[in-house]
């Protein structure tokens, strides 16, 4: 697996990351949680990414890898749903970073993301403070933000934050525009999320789920010429052709767990490919922005 750095963080991240979102209930048994995370680590996938709304994600986690957490880099996301403590305030970031390191039995989180905080919020400064709070306190290494749109701009423009997670597919290049340059010239690092945009490809109809019905709607537009196989077109561009470190896929199941592995192994895409994938999105691009 190709480990990229996260930009001066002094981290180094696998080229595809594991989204932990689909082991959030009871539809995936305890076993099967295990033995998917642990895969995900014998197969070379050292970033393992969750949150705070992820369901049993967090806790699974801690009880199926703590025993190997020298083996990976923990990624989780905060600002919500911490018991009697009011959303985005300095206090619940505080408790949900310890929350998080209790649940997932860990001494230290390597990415703690601010998640799809509003801009407003983040102006305030209160959150951006706790977390960094948190990290001089040693219970993270990296602060960062995970969103999209205007709150990206600021939280790349600000000067708090290492790291960004933002939206990032063959339907949504947006960040690629102006924030991938800007991001590299920070030493900011980039994690991709959502590379597949829903794999709308599949649908014959326009899906009902807002964000896959948006990306339905780009990918019809696009005009994009048939492939045999566009789940790896998508994850080969997002993880090799966009300036993230990472590309996170998240899934239940082994097999396209192994699906995702072999993508990522086939490496960059052709140079002709990615340049029609690009202008296919530069005609209509100006109006599209990432999805929250």
């Amino acid at each position: 697996m190709i480990l990229n750095p996260l930009g001066h963080t002094g981290l180094r991240v696998s080229a595809l990351g594991f989204g932990a979102m689909h082991i959030n209930d009871e539809r995936t048994s305890e076993a099967e949680a295990g033995a998917l995370l642990n895969g995900v680590l014998d197969e070379g996938i050292n970033l393992i990414d969750t949150a705070r709304g992820y369901g049993l994600s967090e806790e699974r986690i801690g009880r199926h890898l703590s025993a190997r957490r020298p083996d990976f880099l923990l990624s989780t996301k905060v600002g919500y749903g911490v018991e009697g403590v009011p959303d985005w305030t300095y206090d619940c970031i505080v408790q949900g970073v310890e929350r998080a390191l209790r649940l997932m039995r860990t001494d230290w989180l390597d990415i703690v993301h601010l998640h799809s905080c509003p801009l407003p919020v983040l102006q305030q400064g209160d959150v951006i403070r706790a977390l960094q709070d948190c990290r001089a306190a040693g219970k993270l290494r990296v602060a960062a933000y995970s969103g999209d749109n205007a709150e990206i701009d600021f939280a790349l423009a600000c000067g708090a934050f290492d790291s960004i997670q933002t939206s990032v597919s063959l339907c949504d290049q947006a960040h690629l525009q102006t924030r991938a340059a800007r991001a590299d010239h920070a030493g900011i690092g980039v994690i991709a999320k959502r590379p597949l945009a829903g794999a709308v490809w599949r649908l014959a109809e326009r899906p009902g789920d807002f964000a896959e019905g948006q990306y339905w709607d780009r990918f019809q537009a696009m005009g994009l010429p048939p492939q045999d196989d566009w789940a790896d077109v998508a994850l080969r561009f997002a993880a090799f052709h966009t300036g993230a470190a990472s590309a996170i896929v998240g899934t239940a199941r082994p097999a396209n767990l192994r699906r995702n592995l072999d993508s990522a192994a086939r490496g960059p895409l052709p140079p002709a490919l990615t340049r029609t994938l690009r202008d296919a999105f530069q005609r209509h691009g100006q109006a599209w922005q990432g999805l929250i």
